[in-house]
């Protein structure tokens, strides 16, 4: 078996397991930029993935700290896929996606990283993304700043409005 280090993701793995850095972007208003939150609605927000999958990868969370899905409002769950929604749109439109994967690990055992509080993923998707890095080398490239396509993502989310 191989193993792939990623010792920059350790900050998920703190000591104090109690900590949802969902809700700590939920009360830090006043960071979007600093932590990636392209919008803010009434029972959701989107958030940049800091490990992404590809360039443009983010999440529709909701604001209530909830594992399960079935527990969430009708408003909460509406508002949520409307934006998983608009969020495919934009990805299309603004970044040329070519292809979006939507999902959600609900549970730990599905393979959630953030078990405690769900969330979708949005994840675009070109032709020849996953190329021979990623075969021979295990490796994801990402081909575009991200701090660009953050930008790029929270000024589309503005004009849909």
């Amino acid at each position: 078996m191989q193993y792939l280090y990623a010792p920059w993701r350790s900050e998920y793995f703190k000591e104090d397991q109690n900590l949802c850095p969902f809700c700590d972007c939920t009360n830090q208003i006043k960071s979007d930029e600093e932590l990636g939150v392209i919008f803010r609605a009434k029972h959701c927000f989107a958030l940049m993935n800091r490990y992404p999958y590809s360039a443009g990868h983010f999440m529709i969370i909701p604001y209530l700290h909830e594992e399960h899905i079935e527990n969430l409002s009708l408003q909460t769950w509406q508002e949520m896929s409307h934006f998983v929604r608009l969020g495919v749109k934009v990805l299309k439109q603004h970044l040329h996606a070519r292809g979006v994967n939507i999902g959600m690990n609900l549970s730990k055992d599905a393979g959630a990283g953030i078990a405690s509080h769900c969330h979708y993923h949005l994840v675009p998707r070109w032709a020849g993304d996953t190329n021979f890095i990623t075969t021979i080398a295990q490796t994801r490239v990402c081909v575009a700043p991200l701090d660009q396509i953050y930008q790029k993502l929270v000024q589309a989310f503005k004009d849909l409005k």
